[in-house]
């Protein structure tokens, strides 16, 4: 894709495409389009709209040629930018809706600082991070995509991994002279072109918890415990967002069932090894007594069981939880909420 002024004739993406045959419909029609896709396909769509500016004629024909549509009056080039934009998300969404999905688009253009990092090996970063201080591997983690952030956490001794998440989760907002200065680092250590960005704030305790999240339990638990012997405080304010497995005592039995609907047998009985009998006995009161039956039966035959792998699965079907609150089905009761009343 190009951001010049005019876009040349090259493959385009299916989101560009979109773009152009929406700069083709004008706007009225555009905004009914519009009108029935999720934000996320929106923001993706404005954002294209955005790098227009103009589309040849050309371009228009094979885009509109490729989804089939029937052109009576000649082909003609539409123009961008955000003055298209913009009226298009109004008619759509309206005055403050397309101010928000604009506000949103914006900040999404912006690089992000160690963005060229988000696509490389958590062992390679692990390795780079290597005896660099720890404020430093703090920093360069924060900034990380969850899953990586947890792998190299993983990968530090217990130690290390308590002061790396106590600095994250402590962490206030930073200079950007500071990031780029620790950019220019990592440029210069990895040969990598680094993206300017402007002053950004990072870390602090939701960022931390989502990476705590995302680590298996020996990781999550080495983290919590050294957390709890450097600031019980914070311990305990991190425990409170987070979700693990023996908290499913806490949801109701409608969304129990909801997340056994979502777990493997095989995942559900190795998950089940060791665990306390309340965590047993509530998932045994939501399946039916065949259910049960076999349930019990596969726990007997898996005999002795590596706490690794319980432990992972016990994460599957914390996943499966976590799925089911981000899509609203279930909602998780955590240290702070407040209590429904009828």
């Amino acid at each position: 894709m190009t951001t010049s002024t005019e876009i040349e004739v090259a493959p385009l993406t299916g989101a560009q495409k979109a773009a152009v045959l929406l700069v083709q419909v004008g706007q009225e029609n555009a905004a009914k389009v519009l009108s029935h896709m999720r934000p996320a396909e929106i923001e993706e769509l404005t954002a294209e709209i955005l790098r227009l500016r103009s589309v040849s004629p050309e371009i228009a024909g094979v885009v509109l040629e490729e989804f089939h549509s029937m052109i009576a009056s000649p082909l003609r080039g539409g123009a961008g930018g955000m003055d298209f934009a913009q009226a298009l998300l109004e008619g759509a969404l309206g005055a403050d809706g397309a101010a928000e999905v604009l506000g949103r688009v914006a900040e999404s253009q912006v690089v992000q600082p160690f963005q060229f990092l988000h696509q490389a090996d958590p062992q390679q970063i692990l390795t780079f991070l290597t005896g660099e201080h720890p404020q430093t591997i703090a920093l360069v983690v924060a900034h990380l995509r969850p899953d990586q952030s947890s792998m190299i956490l993983g990968g530090l001794s217990p130690e290390m991994q308590a002061d790396i998440a106590y600095r994250i989760a402590t962490m206030e907002a930073t200079s950007t002279e500071y990031v780029r200065l620790i950019e220019d680092v990592v440029q210069r250590r990895t040969s990598t072109v680094l993206q300017a960005k402007q002053n950004t704030a990072v870390g602090g305790v939701a960022p931390l918890v989502e990476i705590i999240n995302r680590a298996d339990r020996g990781t999550e638990r080495s983290i919590l415990e050294g957390l709890s012997a450097k600031d019980s405080a914070l311990s305990d304010e991190i425990r409170a967002l987070m979700f693990v497995f023996e908290d499913i005592t806490t949801l109701d039995d409608r969304a129990i069932q909801l997340v056994l609907r979502g777990v493997e047998t095989a995942d559900l009985a190795t998950a089940l090894k060791g665990v306390k009998d309340s965590v047993r006995d509530k998932i045994l009161r939501n399946v039916s007594e065949r259910a049960r039956e076999n349930l019990l039966d596969e726990i007997d035959m898996l005999g002795p069981v590596r706490m690794s792998a319980v432990e992972e699965s016990q994460q599957k079907v914390v996943q499966v939880i976590r799925q089911l609150e981000e899509s609203g089905q279930i909602v998780l009761t955590r240290g702070g909420d407040d209590d429904f009343v009828a």
